[in-house]
């Protein structure tokens, strides 16, 4: 049995799709669904069963679950402005932390999902060499609760026993529950659909210009195939960077959409408000060489035909979930 947390949500529910792929159904789900829209990503999937994560953890630590292959732990808070750290805290590490140590203690593959949010504004570097883990200072909240369970995993002396993944900018089917933390691909094809043109932030950096800020977008499908590489090599542990090792303005990113929609670009620039201006990120690249080091073969998709497949293939259609 595979059990997944964050089953429901973007990256969880992709990756259910990927074992269902792979042959596999025996899942377990882990997620909170209350009243938003993530059930729709579980329609066209197949599993096992579902079950809330306040159930899961005590029922897991009391022995309820037998045949465990392995854990994916995705199921975190992933909004970059909530501002309740004692939530993040308790969701984000310390509900991690009981799982690294449960399946530590029952030989247990883990793999678990980080963030590129833990690198701050980028002044330190995107490494993701072991010896670099403590230098980092994550921007906000969410950036810090990724950042706490990646240094208790190395304090722990867990580098060895569990893979670690940190997330660069996804886009991709199975996001749209996300509200204001949906990719910028999805929101400016209902930009373009219903106006015509996109928004993009201006910039407040002398070194960019509007829409030259650089971010490294990796697809879903990419990542989900790096994961499930992942899943069959338990002997490939340790935290790595998960984007496509290239860094794209958000210029070449909405022009894709365009593209892809068969449009000419018309963008405008707009106040970045206030709140953000200290906390924005101009520019994340993940470099890629020590999971390629590692064996995994990196065959992604560039950033247009990722968009042009993620457009054309699911926003576009009436019924835009993977399945």
């Amino acid at each position: 049995m595979y059990i997944i947390t964050g089953g429901a949500g973007f990256i969880g529910s992709g990756f259910v799709h990927q074992l269902n792929r792979m042959g596999t159904e025996d899942i377990l789900i882990v997620d909170n669904l209350g009243s938003s829209e993530k059930w729709k990503n579980l329609v066209n999937l197949r599993f096992t069963d579902y079950l809330h994560k306040d159930l899961f953890l005590p029922s897991l630590i009391k022995g309820s679950f037998s045949g465990i292959e392995s854990i994916i732990h995705m199921g975190a808070c992933s909004s970059t402005i909530e501002k309740n750290a004692d939530y993040l805290i308790s969701n984000n590490f310390h509900y991690s932390r009981d799982l690294a140590r449960y399946c530590r203690a029952n030989n247990i593959r883990f793999i678990y999902a980080s963030s590129a949010a833990t690198y701050g504004d980028g002044n330190l570097g995107f490494s993701d060499d072991h010896d670099h883990i403590n230098k980092l200072k994550p921007l906000n909240m969410y950036g810090y609760s990724k950042q706490l369970f990646d240094l208790w995993v190395k304090k722990q002396g867990l580098l060895y026993n569990v893979a670690g993944l940190k997330f660069f900018n996804v886009f991709g089917p199975n996001e749209y529950h996300k509200e204001d933390m949906q990719s910028v691909v999805r929101k400016a094809y209902f930009q373009i659909k219903n106006t015509g043109k996109v928004r993009l932030f201006k910039s407040y950096h002398p070194e960019y210009g509007h829409g030259e800020q650089k971010r490294d977008f990796v697809y879903l499908k990419d990542c989900l195939e790096v994961m499930a590489w992942l899943v069959e090599r338990r002997n490939v542990n340790g935290i790595y960077n998960l984007g496509s090792g290239e860094a794209r303005t958000w210029n070449d990113l909405v022009k894709a959409v365009f593209q892809a929609m068969d449009i000419e670009p018309v963008i405008e620039y707009m106040d970045m408000p206030e709140e953000l201006r200290g906390k924005y990120q101009y520019y994340t690249r993940g470099p890629m060489e020590k999971l390629e080091q590692a064996g995994c073969p990196l065959k992604f998709n560039s950033l247009e035909d990722g968009v042009r497949d993620y457009v054309q293939n699911y926003l576009s259609r009436e019924d835009p979930y993977l399945g």
